[in-house]
């Protein structure tokens, strides 16, 4: 390393010259022994300056090294043996930065790992309707295909077409949801209009599979009315799709002082064991879904509710049957 090569160097060597120049021949003005005194003295101060400033450069220069392999991929660096006042504090600072950067890094590759996984799981979403809608639309085609026949495979055309307009309008709100480009509008609602409203969509598919919905609700809820129905409906949807024919679903509301709960039971299979730490999930199907089922219901409810402040559980209810319990807190806890 050439230290003369800094400019700060050369010019602290050059003033320190003029100085111990001056102090050395009013030295000798005054004594020779003085002046020889002066100039030796002169001579160790400026080695001494010299000495440490190149090691403390020294330790900029290894400190640079090391920054330039970490740029270059390099995971594990000691920066632990700068001791120096301003380079300890110096160094602390990199490895911070540079943690953080091993993170964000981290954090990048995880979200392509995601971004594909998610691309993957949505073309096998779409793939599997989009098949139906091709060979059907290839039974329409046919000249000899009856009235009765064309009116059930445009039915079915129909379902599939819903369906897939459904799991598209549904990622479309995830995907808004996960860039944080949503803005919720909470406001004061009974928790009674609120439920009522949520599962306002479904009342008709549970007459037609003769269930019975029970609402109980005491209170308010502070919500963005739309976006919260939206996953209690999927929630009581849920519930709807894995309880049998003649069986019961439950609404409870109520609220404290600390946060406003919603409870959603039924009198179904229940949730396998198996499928609990899981169902969540974003594309997950439990053991007991059906092939029409997306599993991206629930993980839409989980993101509406986590996105205001609030948690959601799933457990089995005694003696059978599944309850979600739904918390929305008045502050952060």
């Amino acid at each position: 390393m050439k230290l003369l090569r800094n400019p700060e160097i050369r010019k602290a060597v050059f003033v320190y010259g003029i100085l111990a120049a001056a102090a050395a021949t009013a030295a000798f003005f005054l004594d020779a022994r003085f002046g020889f005194f002066t100039v030796a003295l002169c001579a160790v101060f400026l080695f001494l300056y010299l000495f440490s400033t190149y090691r403390r450069y020294r330790y900029i220069a290894e400190l640079s090294a090391d920054i330039d392999r970490i740029l270059h991929g390099e995971e594990q660096m000691d920066l632990t043996g700068y001791d120096e006042g301003e380079l300890s504090v110096l160094q602390s600072e990199i490895y911070k930065m540079t943690v953080r950067l091993r993170e964000q890094r981290q954090n990048l590759r995880n979200d392509k790992l995601f971004l594909a996984d998610s691309l993957a799981d949505i073309s096998h979403q779409l793939r599997t309707p989009l098949t139906s809608i091709n060979l059907l639309v290839s039974l329409l085609a046919k000249p000899d295909i009856t009235d009765a026949r064309r009116q059930e495979i445009s039915r079915e055309l129909y379902e599939l077409l819903s369906r897939v307009d459904w799991l598209i309008t549904a990622l479309l709100k995830m995907s808004r949801l996960d860039a944080a480009a949503v803005t919720f509008h909470p406001a004061s609602v009974p928790l009674e209009t609120l439920l009522q409203k949520a599962a306002e969509p479904l009342l008709i598919p549970m007459e037609l599979r003769d269930q019975t919905l029970r609402v109980t609700a005491a209170g308010v809820c502070s919500c963005d009315i739309g976006w919260t129905c939206e996953a209690v409906t999927n929630i009581i949807k849920n519930c709807m799709e894995h309880t049998p024919n003649g069986g019961s679903l439950e609404l409870y509301g109520s609220d404290n002082s600390l946060y406003t709960e919603i409870v959603i039971s039924d009198n179904g299979s229940g949730i396998p064991k198996a499928d609990l730490p899981h169902i969540f999930e974003r594309f997950y199907k439990g053991k007991n879904s059906d092939s029409k089922s997306f599993g991206i219901g629930l993980a839409l409810a989980r993101t509406i509710i986590t996105a205001q402040n609030g948690t959601i559980k799933a457990e089995n209810r005694k003696p059978r049957g599944a309850l979600f319990t739904v918390r929305f807190y008045k502050s952060v806890v």
